[in-house]
Parts: structure tokens; sequence; C-alpha cells
């Protein structure tokens, strides 16, 4: 299971550490953090004690409000559970009751200036995807015309030429020869690089180059949707390459399907405008239109 340190999320936030500060390697397991209610009144049945704990303006007022033996009360029922960190949000002040409990068992307290809204946002965003399953797979990443595109197939089939032809015309590298999938939820998968090959495409016959410094800052970016998963193959001439392709393939990752594409290699073939096509050609699917069922009923009105 992939986690996070307190202190990795500390720096990436600027958080400032109020209490527990020699218990910062303590490890985030959870995607999204939480922010206590019922538990203030006793109820702790469905408490998710391992996400971390947000307590923004209406949970501090709330706190505030009660008599020093009520909070006590109150915050020892939570402590108790050992949650990995308390993050207050809003530079909300007063909060030596929470330090005190906080240093007693062992746990971290930070303060952000953000209010609690924003804060939550962004955290569960860089948790969703810093803890996210992920694997490794051999290929191209590219974002062609909006589209994140993964383009594979067998060494030497030529993906990085299609890929540096498709660089030229405006469409931006994501990763090469190592993509980093991520899966964000059961219908949404991430590609980026490895920091390693960031900006980095091999060419064979010239070596390797680097995008951004040949072709500027617009042919690279860190990350994209992959919505469609391209296989460069060779070609094959017993097989019929005109179908109309009316029954979808898909291609899985960590469960996430992902439409596939075969495009077959031959001389002379723009295969660069074949996968911008194809781009496009999903777009236009998302917004309703489909190439094939118009054909289709023209030949039915014919």
């Amino acid at each position: 299971m992939k986690s996070i340190a307190i202190r990795e999320l500390a720096a990436q936030f600027s958080l400032e550490v109020l209490a527990g500060v020699d218990q910062l390697d303590r490890q985030i397991v959870k995607a999204r953090a939480y922010r206590p209610g019922l538990e203030f009144v006793g109820y702790f049945d469905f408490f998710p004690q391992e996400h971390i704990q947000i307590l923004g303006k209406k949970e501090i007022t709330y706190l505030h409000s009660l008599s020093e033996a009520e909070r006590n009360h109150h915050i020892g029922n939570i402590v108790k559970y050992h949650p990995p960190c308390f993050v207050v949000t809003a530079g909300k002040e007063g909060l030596k009751y929470l330090t005190k409990y906080c240093d007693q068992e062992g746990i971290p307290l930070l303060r952000t200036k953000v209010v609690t809204a924003q804060f939550l946002g962004m955290l569960d965003a860089y948790l969703l995807k810093t803890l996210a399953p992920e694997i490794s797979i051999h290929g191209i990443c590219l974002n062609v015309s909006g589209i994140g595109i993964l383009l594979r197939g067998k060494s030497g089939i030529g993906k990085s030429e299609t890929a540096h032809t498709l660089i030229r015309r405006g469409s931006r590298l994501v990763a090469d020869d190592i993509v980093v999938l991520k899966k964000l939820s059961s219908r949404t998968l991430l590609g980026t690089h490895n920091e390693t090959t960031k900006e980095f495409l091999a060419l064979r016959s010239i070596g390797l180059i680097n995008v951004v410094r040949l072709y500027g800052r617009q042919a690279f970016q860190d990350e994209t949707r992959i919505v469609l998963d391209i296989e460069l193959t060779k070609w094959r001439d017993n097989e019929l390459n005109n179908d109309l392709e009316l029954e979808p393939k898909f291609t899985e990752y960590m469960g996430v399907q992902i439409p596939h594409i075969e495009i077959q290699l031959q001389p002379g073939r723009d295969v660069a405008g074949l996968i911008e096509a194809a781009a496009n050609n999903w777009y236009l699917k998302q917004q309703g239109y489909s190439a094939v069922e118009e054909f289709m009923k023209r030949l039915e009105v014919e």
C-alpha cells in the first residue's frame, strides 16, 4: 500500500507544526481527508480514523463554545483513536487544549491559513494522485489535441518517430519509454512520467532529445488523462483493413477499460495523421456524434 509521510505533506502545503514535531514520519495511507462532526457528540461507529482530520472554522468555533471539561472530553475521545494528524484551517488560534492532547498522544497538529473548503480541495486532489495505485508500462504517452493517448507497440515499430511528428504538429509529450499509469477512479487513468525520463524522447539513429529545449515549453506536459490506447503493429496482408469497427475494443489497466485502436503500419501511411484523426473522432463521440451511425442511417434511407 502506498503512503506519504506527514513531513512531506507539511512541506507540500507549507503547514505550521504546532504539536507532534517528533511524529512527522507517521504515514498517511488514505486519500481523502475527514471533518469530524458526529464524533464530537460521542458517535464513533463510522469514524474513519486512518484519514487526516480537518478542523475548520465550524469545528474550532464549536470547541471554543464548550466548557473546559466538555472540550477536554470531546477532544480526548477523538485523539484516543490516533488519527495520522490534525490540520486546523483558516489560521484559527486558541488551540492550547488541542496542542496538549496531541503532544500527549504523539499526534502531529498542523495549521494552515487557507480556508477549509479551498484547503480540502487541494489536499484531496494531492492525496488522490500521490496515493493512487500505479503501474509502469512500456510505451509513449502523449496529449494530442487535448486528448490523452497511450501509444504502444513492439520495440523498433516506430513509436518514437510517430511521437516526434505529432509533437512537431503541436501535440505534447508526457512520457517516453516508461509510462506511469495511476488509477484515480474506476473510470479514470492518469498517465505521467517517472521523473528520470521527463522531457526526453529517444529517437533511433538520432539519440536522446529534450523536446522542451528543441520545441519550447508547449511541447511537454507532466500528466494527462488516458482516454485512448493505440497500438502500432506490422501490416498483415491477409486481413481486412477497411472494416467499420462497429464493435468497440478495449484494453484494461488496473480495472479501468480504455478504448483500444490498432493501426497497422505500411510505407506511405500517415500514422501521425491517423492518430490525430482517432483523437478528434473520440472527442466527437463524447459529444454524441458517431460517423458510423450516421453512415448506417444513410444506407437505411437508400
